[in-house]
């Protein structure tokens, strides 16, 4: 099955719904909105020439230049007979960071909402778990958002020597 292939049954059975296809390094890359993730992974699981079982990974990312769509939810799907990976993306507002749970459609997507939660805000609506699976539960904030220095540049009590620098 190709890519050609995958883009033309997404395209035909959700039109306009799905878009911003590309295909870096090969792999099929595309974009739905959010309250479309669950219909589309659904389908992509289902379908019996499609076949994409496994969720290899998901994780988030922060562009606070994308006023209303700050945040994205990659999720990496795979038709493990056929050894084809593809990605999807849905982007979300930093206000009211809300996107589907996939995880009664995936287990892995469990673990991995946790962390993009954890790391980034997304709420998972209907996750049976949601909470901190790798920051400390008193933490106040997401620490992998863009809107945190990486490090203190006026901080005395380093020496540089020691980093290398």
């Amino acid at each position: 099955m190709t890519n050609e292939e995958i883009k033309q049954k997404l395209i035909d059975k959700f039109g306009e719904l799905v878009y911003h296809f590309e295909e870096p390094y090969g792999m099929l890359t595309f974009e739905t909105e959010t309250n479309n993730n669950l219909k589309v992974m659904t389908f992509l699981n289902d379908d019996a020439d499609l076949e994409f079982t496994y969720l290899n990974d998901l994780t988030a990312v922060h562009y606070p230049e994308n006023k209303g769509k700050e945040l994205a939810v990659v999720y990496m799907l795979q038709n493990i007979k056929k050894s084809i990976r593809i990605r999807l993306k849905v982007f979300t507002d930093i206000e009211k960071p809300d996107v589907f749970t996939a995880s009664n459609l995936f287990s892995t997507a469990n673990w991995l909402e946790r962390e993009a939660y954890d790391f980034f805000g997304v709420n998972f609506v209907g996750h049976p778990n949601l909470i901190r699976i790798m920051n400390v539960d008193e933490m106040d904030y997401h620490p992998l958002r863009k809107e945190y220095a990486l490090e203190e540049q006026t901080r005395t009590d380093k020496d540089d020597d020691m980093f290398g620098r």
